[in-house]
This record gives C-alpha cells, structure tokens and sequence, in this order.
C-alpha cells in the first residue's frame, strides 16, 4: 500500500486526510498566540493519529510559527517607522513643547514594549539633570529624582554622550550608585534600563530612558529606535528654543517695522521647510525629495552627496558640531545617525546665510537621516528574506514547491527559470576587523546584485553565495561579471566560481545543493591556481573541468577542444583527425607520423597547419596539447555509440 493513501488500523488509530498546514492557516488568518500552534498537534497526539500525520503537523507549525514571526517583525517595523513619521510630523507642526515629549516617551515606551519610559534635562546652573516626562511611573520619588553629572546610569549617558544599557542596574558596578538615586529606582522597581542621550550638536541636553522592572536584554535595533526617539526629542527642544528666541527677537524689534518684515519672512520660509518636510515623511519621499524641497525654500542648490564625496575637513566639523559649516562658496551640513555618517546636505554658491536658513538646511539633514535610516531598515529586511529562502533551497531539505515560489514571487525571483549558482570570496587581508567589515560589503554588494538580476544571496560558509538567472549567458560569463561587479563595489579582490546552469529548483532543492558544491569546486580550483580576483565555470578549466563539474559533461568538452577539426573532418571528407592522432601517438615528429601514415611529408606538414588554423597558434603548447590528446581519446570512446 502507498504512504500517501489513508487507511485504517487498531494500533494506529483513526487516519485523516485533511491538510496538516490547515489549521496552522486558520490560526494565523486569526492572528492567534504563539502557544496557540501546539494545539493541532497535541490533539493529534490524543485522537492517536499516525506518526506520519504528527510529523507532518510538526513540520507544518514550525513554518507557521516563522511566517507568523516574520509577519510580527513586519507589523512591528511599520510601527515603528509609523511613529517616527507621526513625531516627525508633531514636531513640524510644533506649538506644545511639553505635548511633545510626552507623545515621544510614550511612543518609546509604547514600541519597546516597556513598563516605564522617562526623559530627564540637563540643568546647567545646578550641574545635574532632573526628571522631565515619565510614562508608566507610580513611584513619587522616583518622579522627582535628580541625577548629578556621572551618577547612576543616566547620570554617566549625560556625562559621557553616550547610550549605556543594563540588563540588572541593582548589580552593575559599571555606574556609580547614590542612596537617593538607588532608593527612587528600588521604589519603581525597575531592573532593566536602556538610557540614549539628547544630543544638540556635541552638547548633552538631557537622557532620554526605557526601562523594565524585570531583567531584561535589550537589542541594537531597539537601542536605535530609542536613539531615533531621542533625536526628535532634542529637535523639538530645540525648535521650541528657537521659536522662544524669534518671539523675543520681535518683541524687541516692534518699533523697526522694516527688520519685523525681514524677520517674518525669514521665519516663514522657516515654517514653510518644516511643512514641506513633513509632507515629504507623511508620503514617502526620498532624500533627493528633500534637497529639492529645501533648494526652493533657500533659493539656492541644494545637493545630497556620499560622505566619500563631500569636502573632508567641512564634513567633519559640522558632525562634531552638530551644525551647518562654511566650506568656501558653499555650506555643508553632515548626515549622520547614531554616530554614523551617512552623507551631506551641500547648498552650493550661497556664501551668506543667516542663523534660521543655516537651522533649516541642518533640520534638513536631520529629516534626511531618518529617511536613509528607513530605507536602510527596510532593504536590510528584504536581504534577510532572500537569504532565508536561498539557505532553505541550500540545505536540501524537502519543502513545498508552491510555498517557495510563493516566496520568490514576493521577491520578484522566478525558481522555475534557469538559474546559476555563484560561489564568491573575498582573499584574506591579514586583519581580522578588516576582513569582517569586507565580509559585510560584500555580502551587502552581493545582495544589491541579486535584487537587481530578479535573484538571491546570502553569507554561507565564510563568503557569499548568489542565485541568478542564467537567461541567455553562459555560466563562465556569468561568473567573470559576478566577479568584476564585486570587487568594483567593494574595492577589494573578489574569487567567483559558477556552477552549471540549473532549472526546476522549486520542485528539486537537491539541485541547488549540487549546483553550490559545484561553484564551491570551481571557487577552490581558482585559488589553487592562482587567479583569484577572476570567475569561472568548470567550462573554463579544460579536462580540470571535467573533474569539478557535478556533471560529467564529456560531449561539452569535446565540442570546445577539438570540435573545430571534427567539424571539417564531416564537412569536408578529410582526415584532420586520424593525422592528429598519429603525429600524437609518433611523438609529435612529423617524419614518423608520415611512416604511420603512408603519406608524404609535405602532407603531414598541410595538414598540421590546418589544424593550427581551426585550433590556434598554441595547440602544440604542452597544456593545449594534454587536452587535445585526452578529447581524442574521450571521442574515439564514444565514436561507437554516435554511430
């Protein structure tokens, strides 16, 4: 009897033949918990359904379990991203400091999934810093605490500048802890906290917190997304500063109805930025959206450049200081997140600018920083996915053809068209920082390559593994590109090695497992041989590539060694071949082959130089002439069968 047939037994109990994937279908359409997907299978195991029913009910939920993961991370990275844009457009439109910051904390605490979230200022006459906004706070003391410049864990972010992060504060010694500060936390309860400092230019303004009351480890994306918070946090002070200022300005400047009209157009063009750069969050916009925008506004050219691009020494300063700097005709404001720098904002040939133009273009940077951070955010989640799926056809395992083409749709990739599969490698530099920050470029270059080819990557095995589709290039060709594309994007010296071309990878996984031992082969073949920085297919390796291939592709070899003389042998009557295998068999002495051959000297020497003329110049080199000898042999082998 099939496996595949249901059927009846007293030992195995009753059968079914429902769909194992049906109920864990139902339970993500209802968005159930976690502990929810057990239920199927705990119910199998009680009906006393066969073994062959339960395996496949466990297969079926751990799938579930990953889509059902991979839809929460998409939920929660679009929240995120949401209330980035809402605070973004919160402060654009800002009239209510304190309004503010109390939807930024509660949003930090809200996405970090925290019990309490706090934001402390910094007060320069005392020298300490003091609670500002809590969220979830039920301990009175711990509302009114001041922290001086070094104690407790907040404390040290506003001395230092820099987040820090404590799974139990209660036993870290890493902080310097008070009576009265231990106290309020004790009164909170709070065991884990995450603090990122608010930062205007180099200057510490105030910490904004996270925190748990039990212990907890937070990661570097939520340590990012507080950051990010922090960020707007310090913007809105700032913007709210600045409005306290301009209002002052025109109080003084009443009686001079001229330097009011000035100050007034000089403060809605300032208005009009911050609206335009809200709209351009709301609908999606691009940072070249942004450098068009604020160009209007500011009457001048506004650029968006890599950080390799702009001048040096101005991107610096304005990093440092957090603001626009003059580089000769041109003002230079640094993009840069996390302290990391992502670009500049350039306004060129615009050598005058007042105090407000100069605070637009930086919170223009600023809004383009965010950008960049979303997108990066969002193609770092698209490379993870077209890792997973090339990892899973990788490992061989058997999966359902319809859910990985599913799943390549999604990423614009088609399994049932002819693929590639390229292993590549960068040569070791000897440092082991610089290697892993090259690792890292290229597995970033390489997925680049693959989303723009409709294909996948992913880091496997101390390099990167690509699946392209093969379309009309050949595999050798492939690889050359792959090769040269690679190290161009990462200036460092990339080995490719390719694989045959490969179809129905959907419906046979096992083949893309073949496919990548192959280009593996290919790959070490390269190294040993010396030409690293180069790609190539086993087609490129002459009878080597007979032995690297997962396939033994004889006839290939044939056809690209001696196919030429075959072919003028068939057309012509002639016997090209037969005289190479004599002059070969006489030890390369055209005076013996004629003996073997019964023809005169002269002939031998004609028809030697036609096949010079088919074969090339180098065919008698003693590397052409292995191949050569080991392609006659394979097709005298096989003559009896083509005939």
């Amino acid at each position: 009897m099939s496996r595949h047939q249901p059927h009846s037994d007293a030992a195995s109990g009753p059968v079914t033949t429902e769909d194992p994937q049906a109920p864990f279908l139902e339970l993500l359409a209802r968005g159930a918990s976690a502990d929810a997907y057990e239920q199927p299978v705990l119910l199998a195991r009680a009906e006393g359904t066969t073994p062959e029913r339960i395996a496949a009910l466990e297969a079926a939920k751990v799938l579930a379990l990953r889509v059902r993961a991979e839809m929460e991370g998409r939920r929660r990275r679009e929240a995120e991203l949401s209330a980035l844009f809402e605070t973004a457009h919160d402060l654009a439109g800002l009239r209510d400091l304190d309004a503010v910051l109390h939807a930024i904390v509660q949003r930090a605490r809200s996405l970090l999934g925290t019990d309490v979230a706090y934001l402390t200022l910094n007060d320069p006459v005392r020298g300490d810093t003091y609670m500002r906004v809590t969220e979830g706070s039920v301990a009175a003391r711990f509302q009114q605490l001041r922290l001086g410049m070094g104690e407790g864990l907040g404390g040290l972010v506003a001395q230092t500048a820099r987040p820090y992060v404590t799974d139990n504060y209660g036993h870290d010694v890493r902080f310097q802890h008070t009576r009265t500060i231990d106290a309020g936390v004790g009164d909170e309860g709070l065991v884990a906290i995450l603090g990122v400092p608010l930062m205007l230019g180099a200057q510490v303004i105030g910490v904004l917190f996270a925190s748990d009351r039990r212990a907890r480890v937070f990661e570097r994306e939520e340590i990012a997304l507080l950051g990010s918070f922090a960020a707007l946090a310090a913007a809105a002070i700032d913007t709210a500063n600045l409005l306290t200022e301009t209002r002052q300005a025109l109080n003084e400047l009443e009686r001079a109805n001229e330097i009011i009209r000035d100050r007034s157009g000089v403060i809605e063009r300032a208005s009009d930025v911050h609206d335009r750069l809200a709209e351009l969050v709301l609908r999606g916009g691009g940072v070249h959206d942004v450098a068009a925008a604020v160009s209007e506004v500011l009457d001048g050219t506004v650029e968006f450049t890599d950080a390799e691009e702009a001048p040096g020494h101005a991107i610096e300063a304005s990093r440092a200081d957090g603001h626009a700097v003059r580089h000769r005709d041109d003002w230079v404001a640094a993009v840069a997140a996390g302290g990391e720098l992502l670009g500049a904002l350039v306004l060129r040939g615009h050598p005058g600018l007042d105090p407000v133009d100069q605070r637009t273009l930086e919170r223009a940077a600023m809004v383009t920083s965010l950008l960049l951070l979303a997108r990066r955010s969002a193609a770092e989640a698209e490379q993870r996915v077209r890792g997973e799926l090339l990892d899973d056809l990788l490992d061989g395992r058997d999966r359902d053809p319809r859910l990985l083409r599913e799943r390549a749709e999604r990423l614009h990739a088609d399994l049932d068209a002819t693929h590639v599969v390229l292993a590549a490698r960068l040569e070791s530099t000897g440092d082991a920082e610089q290697e892993a920050a090259a690792r890292r470029r290229l597995w970033s270059a390489a997925n680049h390559l693959a989303a723009t080819r409709h294909g996948l990557a992913a880091a496997r095995d101390g390099g990167t593994v690509l699946l392209l589709p093969a379309h009309t290039t050949a595999a050798s060709e492939l690889a050359s590109h792959v090769a040269g594309r690679l190290s161009e994007a990462i200036h460092e010296s990339v080995t490719v090695g390719a694989s045959a071309p490969v179809e129905g990878l959907a419906g046979w996984t096992e083949r893309a497992a073949a496919a990548y031992v192959e280009a593996q082969r290919c790959l070490d073949a390269l190294r040993l041989l010396g030409r690293s920085g180069q790609g190539a297919a086993a087609e490129d390796f002459g009878f080597l590539g007979l032995l690297l291939a997962d396939s033994r592709d004889v006839g290939g070899f044939v056809a690209r060694t001696i196919g030429e003389v075959i072919t003028y042998d068939e057309r012509r009557g002639t016997d090209l071949l037969r005289t190479l295998d004599a002059y070969f068999a006489s030890g390369m002495s055209p005076a013996r082959t004629k003996d073997a051959l019964h023809v005169h000297v002269n002939t031998v020497a004609q028809r030697l130089e036609r096949v010079g003329r088919l074969l090339g110049e180098d065919w008698q080199t003693p590397e052409r002439a292995l191949e050569i000898q080991l392609a006659l042999r394979l097709h005298r082998l096989a003559a009896p069968d083509i005939a």
